[in-house]
């Protein structure tokens, strides 16, 4: 016995040098030297004034990036949604159950120590055999004890479970600063939404007083003689038309006020925004270079941490097929009296080790080792899609505010063309040239035109929103913290 236990350290050292399990190594992907649509555009290489780019880093604070678009109403909704966003309440819930089972994995190092009391009686049969003392005897027992176990972690089974559990709990980690990100886009999106509603609202509001104006003078004309019953129903038509696309934008506007309301935490029925005529214009955002943003991305921090937990999956699998060494020991007294129990002639041990191993299982683990391998392949399949994305996102925001600048200025001068073009309509209908269905016309064009200037100016503040998001956040001039962070 004392032979066998001094050989017993030999053999564990000798089994602990056998690691099991490939080791990682992130996967491969395609990295563009530079955007495609970033260049020649003046954001590509010059941050805004009040800007700094912040050093790459899927750990870093993304910071309150919505500050640099200056509008306080906007940084107010912003910081409310960080404390009071259920989505992002869940995602951090989800965070601190994956690192409960970081500790759940590591438990696996420690040996496991029980304690046990008891206190029974027994009747023993009177036919018993070899044992004629206690033949039809009742006799009282009484024990306490100590039961330790411990396995060696000699093939890595428990190193594999931790290095998966540990990887997941970053993925966690990259998925709540994902849906902070995300919240945080989509409230921006949302917001200068609502703020286009209202500007669209306050141009159908003017206009249809102008086309009351209209109206009147058609009218006044009718009535003496002068204009027909068609000119003054199309100038009622277009006038009540108007008033329709009015009281839509009055739908639209309840709908995005809603949708903040519930962002920021509140119920839409006690949530009201108002924005009095706020008119802002995007800013300059600089890209940087392509493989900074495979460490900005929260998204592709955690498609990243799944492969590697994927990896160490398949060290698990591969360790099943080694055996498991468990040395036990137990100890404690027992005696038919309760008086003698913690005496020394009660006291009782036992100690030694076990080496449990399957011999067959019907190809459960060989199963189970083509299912982790195939599960890695799919992850990093994932995660190779989800940089692909991340570049798409990035091009096509580049290219939209790059687009949209140039459509901007290209529709102002539509804009001005039209009205310049009513007026003149205007003025020959007065003087008898032309008839009111040439106004007409021309107050649709006018009218059109001014609603595409407004939905232009939208979609540049959400573009320029989306790219940050594409970007991964990282924008401020003095950082303020709006995501969790996390290690990779």
């Amino acid at each position: 016995m004392r032979s066998s236990l001094l050989l017993a350290p030999i053999f564990i050292a000798v089994l602990v040098g056998c690691a099991t399990g490939p080791a990682y190594k992130r996967p491969d992907v395609s990295v563009p030297t530079k955007y495609k649509e970033g260049a020649g555009a003046p954001a590509a290489n010059t941050p805004p004034a009040g800007w700094v780019t912040a050093s790459p880093g899927d750990t870093g604070d993304r910071g309150a990036w919505w500050e640099g678009f200056g509008d306080p109403q906007l940084q107010e909704l912003e910081s409310r949604a960080s404390k009071s966003n259920q989505s992002v309440q869940q995602a951090l819930a989800t965070l601190m159950v994956a690192r409960s089972a970081v500790g759940v994995a590591r438990a696996g190092y420690a040996p496991t120590v029980s304690a046990s009391s008891s206190a029974s009686r027994f009747h023993t049969s009177q036919n018993i055999v070899g044992r004629a003392g206690l033949a039809g005897r009742t006799v009282p027992d009484y024990s306490v004890g100590l039961d330790a176990s411990w396995e060696p972690d000699l093939f890595s089974r428990v190193r594999h479970a931790v290095d998966a559990a540990d990887a997941r709990a970053q993925a966690s980690s990259a998925d709540l600063a994902s849906v902070q990100l995300s919240i945080h886009a989509e409230l921006a999106v949302d917001y200068f939404d609502l703020l286009d509603t209202d500007a669209e609202t306050a141009l159908l509001q003017k206009t249809v007083a102008s086309y009351a104006q209209a109206l009147a003078l058609v009218q006044h004309l009718f009535d003496a003689g002068a204009a027909s019953d068609l000119e003054l129903a199309q100038a009622q038509t277009q006038l009540e038309t108007t008033r329709a696309q009015l009281v839509d934008l009055g739908v639209r506007r309840g709908q995005l006020e809603h949708a903040i309301a519930t962002m920021v935490g509140e119920p839409a029925s006690t949530f009201t925004l108002r924005t009095n005529g706020i008119e802002l214009t995007p800013p300059a955002i600089p890209p940087g270079i392509p493989s900074e943003l495979l460490q900005r991305r929260p998204d592709i921090a955690a498609a990243e941490r799944r492969v590697a937990g994927a990896n160490a999956d398949i060290g698990s699998a591969i360790s099943a097929f080694y055996p498991d060494l468990v040395l036990s020991a137990s100890g404690g007294f027992e005696s038919s009296s309760i008086g003698s129990l913690l005496s020394m002639p009660s006291r009782f041990w036992t100690i030694g080790p076990a080496l449990l191993g399957t011999i067959f299982d019907g190809g459960r683990r060989k199963h189970q080792l083509e299912g982790a391998r195939a599960q890695y392949d799919a992850m990093a399949a994932t995660y190779r899609q989800t940089v692909l994305t991340a570049f798409q996102e990035v091009e096509d925001n580049l290219n939209a505010t790059r687009q949209l600048a140039d459509e901007a200025g290209t529709q102002q001068k539509a804009v001005a063309s039209a009205e310049r073009a009513l007026q003149i309509a205007l003025n020959r209908y007065q003087a008898g040239a032309v008839g009111y269905l040439d106004v007409v016309t021309a107050q649709s064009t006018a009218l059109s035109n001014e609603r595409v200037a407004a939905d232009i100016s939208r979609r540049q503040m959400d573009a320029s929103v989306l790219l940050v998001k594409a970007l991964g956040g990282l924008w401020a001039d003095s950082p303020t913290p709006a995501a969790a962070p996390h290690s990779s």
